[in-house]
C-alpha cells in the first residue's frame, strides 16, 4: 500500500515498551501469522503525517500524533511500473484501546518491541532488520528523524510541508516521548 507516497507507521514506544501491531485479513502466504506495523496508502493531496495518523486510526482505532519520519524506502517498478516511496513514521499514541477495522484487519494488539523484532519475518529480511535497527536507535534517542514544517515558497507562493531534522549533529537527544 502507500504507492507514490506510501508510509508505514512505527508506533511510538509506550511506557511499557510495546508497539502497535496488526495482522492483515488478506495476506499472502509469506505473511501468515506475521505481526506487522500498520500500513496504508496516502490519499490524493494528503500529507505523509496526516495519512499515517489516519491509517492507524482507521485500522486500529488508536488515536496518535505525528512525531517524525524515521526513514523511507524508494523502490522502482512496483505497482503500475511506478516508483514506490514507503515512509516509516514514528507516532505517539494518544489512546490505547484497540478497535480493529474488520474489513482489513484480522487482529491488532500492543506487542513488546523485543518480541516484535524477534519474529522470523523480521530476522530473515535485511530491509526489515535495518528498519527496526533505525527505529530502535530512534527510540533510544540516538537518532533524530525528520519533522514536518509548513513552509511557503516564493517560487510559487504555495504552502507545502518540508521534512527536515532540526537537531544539531552533536545533539542526538531527540525527544520521542
Amino acid at each position: 500500500r502507500f504507492s507514490s507516497g506510501r508510509r508505514r507507521g512505527l508506533r511510538d514506544q509506550r511506557s511499557n515498551g510495546e508497539v502497535l501491531v496488526v495482522q492483515e485479513k488478506y495476506r499472502g502466504w509469506a505473511l501468515d501469522g506475521v505481526w506487522k506495523l500498520p500500513t496504508g496508502f496516502i490519499q490524493e493531496s494528503e500529507e505523509i503525517y496526516t495519512g499515517a495518523i489516519r491509517e492507524v486510526q482507521e485500522e486500529t482505532g488508536v488515536d496518535t500524533e505525528f512525531v517524525d519520519v524515521v526513514a523511507f524506502r524508494h523502490a522502482h517498478n512496483v505497482a503500475f511500473q511506478k516508483s514506490d516511496l514507503f515512509f516509516i513514521c514514528m507516532l505517539r499514541p494518544l489512546s490505547s484501546a484497540i478497535k480493529i477495522d474488520e474489513t482489513e484487519i484480522q487482529a491488532a494488539k500492543w506487542m513488546p518491541l523485543e518480541e516484535f523484532v524477534k519474529q522470523p519475518f523480521i530476522q530473515e529480511d535485511h530491509m526489515f532488520q535495518k528498519i527496526m535497527d533505525i527505529c530502535i536507535q530512534r527510540l533510544r534517542k540516538c537518532y533524530c528523524g525528520l519533522t514536518a514544517h509548513n513552509v511557503v515558497s516564493k517560487f510559487d507562493g504555495r504552502q507545502s510541508t518540508l521534512y527536515y531534522n532540526v537537531g544539531e549533529p552533536e545533539d542526538v537527544n531527540c525527544d520521542a516521548a
